[in-house]
């Protein structure tokens, strides 16, 4: 199975790794041409602004959107979440508005006030997050799934083929997110 992971700016090698450690073939995407048959797109954390505005300048956002439009499933953590969201409370715009979600964009803090977590899945485990600048969840919709929770706020959630987490975990280690999202591809292929 081909994943895409966006690679236009962010944490575009550790999302290949991890997805590469699972057993999947991931590509890097650039261009418009490089999400051929892809079962699953990938939009890793960075800055949202300048991941759009590179994607605005290839083509990519107009052909991503079609693609996420049409079904094609799509994992966002920390700015890839922002990318998804249907509403930025603190920002004049949206990107692809897919993800039934109103957040606060960085709405952790600044750089210095990054931490580490444990997110609560409501199973009998927790998940490892890296919080960087991450985005503050502050309404989801009636199709949205809460997966895992910090101090009871959602931070990793599911609207159909659409998985957002506010965290990194590709800087965890912990496959349990990419796993998820992984099973939600080969279901819809």
């Amino acid at each position: 199975m081909k994943l895409g992971v966006l690679a236009v700016q962010g944490d575009v090698r550790e999302h290949l790794a991890m997805l590469r450690s699972l057993g999947v073939r991931p590509i890097p995407v650039f261009k418009e041409r490089d999400m051929a048959g892809l079962a699953g797109m990938v939009l890793p954390g960075g800055e949202s602004t300048a991941m759009w505005s590179l994607m605005q300048t290839t083509g990519l956002g107009s052909r991503l959107a079609k693609a996420i439009s049409a079904g094609l499933p799509a994992l966002g953590t920390c700015a890839g979440m922002v990318l998804l969201a249907r509403e930025i409370v603190n920002w004049p715009r949206t990107y692809f508005g897919h993800l039934d979600i109103a957040l606060e964009r960085n709405g952790t803090g600044r750089q210095a006030d990054s931490f580490e977590a444990l997110v609560q899945t409501g199973a009998e485990r927790s998940v490892p997050g890296v919080f960087i600048r991450a985005p503050v969840v502050r309404s989801v919709g009636a199709a949205v799934r809460i997966l895992g929770t910090l101090a009871d706020k959602p931070v990793w959630v599911q609207q159909e083929q659409l998985v957002a987490a506010s965290f990194h975990p590709e800087l965890t280690g912990d496959p349990c997110v990419h796993e998820h999202f992984i099973g939600i591809c080969r279901k819809e292929r």
